[in-house]
């Protein structure tokens, strides 16, 4: 074996190691267990099998062959990279650490699209003008359970086309869903979300464990995404505004703006890091100041005096 390949088959040896604990110690999803070990792969290939081993000096030079590259794809490349070489310095692979080089950029994260009032009620205009159709259309009650699910309830895209059939129930003002890293939560289900549900179980799939069943599993989220278009577009509205994420968009800044304790809506959502959570609080401006006006404790004192 060759240098060459020595050093390589070395970075590929010490990447699956630095994988392997992100895993069982931190337990990272599968989508950033992969992302990093594409970002490793790349940069071995780029210095050419010496990622281990490389110099401040080499990690500037692959850092300004990222300069085309989008804002949050260097701060992926840097996050991952300078997690790499911590992991080496802790096992004692290597005793400097050279990602101080990096460039430590914040990924810059964009507001939410966002969905009025008046869009959503266009929305749900089109589905109960498809509920009212004769003879009954099943689809037609599968997807107004769908979206008021996601606008009623806040759903993931994956946590909503995996729900199993016993999850919502007619007497049950809640759910239990399993989310992202098989952490479970409480969401609320809204009045208006349960008998849309129970107008729809009568035209499932018998025998399903799932309550949106299609073939052998459960609704794709491909299929719920084209689904979610096609409806924006009878809406009216561009479909490349609308999707399933948009819609939970809609219910978190909505609640917000209807006075939403912010904390609770973390735990709806399932966010981990509050910080995700605030995004949601770029709600009008003029309704803040109406918030204030009307709950302020001095405002009672003011109305008093004059």
């Amino acid at each position: 074996m060759s240098d060459r390949d020595a050093d390589a088959a070395r970075d590929t040896e010490q990447i699956d190691q630095f994988l392997a604990m992100m895993a069982s110690e931190i337990g990272a999803a599968h989508n950033t267990l992969a992302a990093y070990r594409s970002d490793l792969r790349a940069a071995s290939a780029a210095m050419e099998g010496h990622l281990v081993t490389a110099s401040t000096v080499a990690l500037s030079q692959l850092a300004t062959e990222w300069a085309t590259l989008a804002r949050a794809s260097v701060a992926r490349k840097s996050s991952c990279l300078r997690r790499f070489y911590a992991f080496l310095v802790e096992e004692g692979t290597r005793a400097d650490d050279p990602s101080h080089i990096l460039p430590k950029l914040g990924a810059v994260r964009s507001l939410p699209k966002v969905l009025s009032h008046a869009e959503i009620a266009q929305i749900f205009r089109v589905i109960e003008e498809r509920l009212l159709m004769q003879p009954p259309q099943p689809n037609a009650f599968r997807l107004a359970a769908l979206v008021e699910l996601l606008y009623g309830s806040g759903l993931r895209a994956t946590e909503l086309v995996s729900l199993d059939v016993r999850a919502i129930a007619p007497d049950r003002p809640f759910a239990i869903v399993k989310g992202k890293g098989e952490k479970e939560r409480l969401v609320p289900v809204s009045d208006r979300a349960r008998l849309a549900v129970c107008a729809w179980v009568p035209y499932r799939r018998a025998g399903s464990q799932w309550l949106f069943p299609s073939g052998r599993a459960h609704l794709s989220r491909i299929r719920l995404y084209q689904e979610i278009k096609a409806l924006a577009a009878a809406a009216g509205l561009n479909p490349g505004n609308v999707s399933p994420h948009v819609l939970r968009h809609a219910f978190a800044t909505h609640l917000l703006e209807g006075g939403a304790d912010l904390r609770a809506l973390q735990t709806m959502l399932g966010h981990s890091d509050i910080a995700t959570t605030e995004i949601y609080t770029h709600v009008d401006s003029k309704h803040l100041v109406e918030l204030v006006n009307k709950h302020h404790p001095l405002v009672d004192v003011a109305a008093r005096r004059s």
